[in-house]
């Protein structure tokens, strides 16, 4: 049997030493900014903070996804090692990039018929995404194969919940996800749609709810009650941000005293530069394991 490794992209918006740590290599989407062009590296060439302070100064980044010939360059010199691959993308339902993976993986199955290729469509983002990356890397570390563990994401992605909301809407009617009218009454009335992601991997909003204050009071209240085992929840919790760091700390916070029996602290993260391009600075979302989503 081989070693095998698990493999993601960089928009799971978990730490660069994290994933060092857990020895899970990573391939970069790209965007550009100012008309230049980079890596989406985890924050290693341009901060999160630098980064969102310049969407708002008026910077308005654009992003690509990762193409086959990347996925191929990318997993090929682990396959020629002799090692197997457990590939977890970004959801389908906002990007192509499990459709090059899928086609990449097809390619290098041919060529290497004796090494096992799984990919994963997390139906997931951000830091979600990078919950559904980190269990997978649990259960790995326990023991478990890699058909046992492409088996577990598989039956589980459905059960991380991404909830969020954002306090700045700018980004939303540059990329044209909203109109000029709503930007104008969300902006006048302190307006902070609450959205998840579905069943199918797209980002869906669910409430619209004027202040910030409200907003995060009902992304907790979500919380309790998907969270698995509700307020005796026991798994994992990730918060990420776009240069709101206070308000992902309180968060954080409310959670860990409504939850004490959570498996570790509360974790906070980045969101990363191409999730971030699309969301802008002021966006703030918890991830957590819970009960089946269904649309």
């Amino acid at each position: 049997m081989n070693e095998f490794l698990i493999t993601c992209c960089s928009t799971v918006d978990l730490s660069k030493e994290f994933l060092e740590e857990r020895k899970i290599p990573y391939v970069c989407f790209h965007y550009t900014l100012d008309g230049k062009d980079y890596l989406d590296d985890l924050g290693v060439t341009i901060s999160p903070d630098d980064f969102f302070a310049k969407i708002a100064a008026g910077a308005t980044p654009s992003t690509s996804q990762i193409n086959v010939d990347e996925y191929i360059k990318f997993w090929e010199p682990f396959l020629k090692d002799g090692k197997d691959i457990l590939h977890i993308t970004l959801s389908s339902g906002i990007s192509g990039s499990y459709n090059s993976a899928v086609i990449a993986k097809e390619m290098l199955s041919e060529k290497y018929p004796s090494s096992k290729i799984y990919v994963v469509d997390s139906l997931g983002a951000s830091s979600g995404y990078g919950l559904l990356v980190t269990y997978v890397s649990d259960l790995k570390a326990e023991g478990k194969t890699i058909d046992e563990c492409y088996n577990w994401a598989e039956e589980n992605k459905l059960n991380v919940h991404h909830w969020f909301f954002s306090t700045d809407l700018t980004s939303y009617k540059r990329g044209g996800r909203i109109s000029a009218t709503s930007f104008f009454l969300g902006q006048l009335l302190k307006i902070c749609p609450l959205l998840n992601m579905d069943n199918l991997g797209r980002l869906i909003p669910r409430q619209k709810i004027r202040t910030k204050e409200k907003t995060m009071n009902a992304l907790v209240k979500k919380m309790e009650e998907h969270a698995i085992d509700g307020l005796n929840y026991s798994g994992k919790c990730y918060i990420c941000h776009s240069a709101c760091l206070e308000d992902a700390q309180k968060i954080a916070s409310i959670v860990e005293s409504k939850f004490p029996h959570l498996n570790g602290k509360v974790v906070i993260n980045s969101i990363g530069t191409v999730i971030g391009s699309h969301t802008g600075p002021g966006t703030l979302a918890l991830f957590f394991i819970g009960d089946k989503r269904v649309d």
